[in-house]
């Protein structure tokens, strides 16, 4: 089992969670994180960390969003990692639960 990022992170994209990451498994894109599956340990830190609750294990994923199972990984191999805390985006509290926001995913 590993642990995914999910769509609520985009336009989000805080990083308490990385700061807690044990295997430094994060990968950052333009306004979103990803989570490697195969560097994660599945040690459940950042699950709690994240102050918008968009990280799910990969077997609690809500159906609306298991598209970002495939997307994590896809991402990961793309992006660079990221092991250090950084500022939120200024916006970040407006774009919190906001619907439909893979549309606005940037690669």
């Amino acid at each position: 089992m590993t642990f995914i990022v999910g769509e609520n992170c985009i336009k989000c994209k805080h990083t308490d969670c990385v700061e807690v990451c044990p295997v430094d498994c994060f990968y950052e894109g333009p306004n979103m994180l990803v989570i490697h599956p195969d560097e994660c340990i599945d040690c459940a830190l950042c699950e709690p960390e994240c102050p918008v609750d968009a990280i799910f294990a990969d077997d609690e994923v809500p159906e609306d969003q298991e598209a970002f199972i495939e997307l994590n990984a896809e991402l990961a191999e793309l992006w660079p990692n990221i092991t250090e805390i950084k500022e939120s985006p200024a916006d970040a509290e407006e774009w919190d639960g906001k619907p439909g926001k893979l549309a606005l995913l940037e690669r």
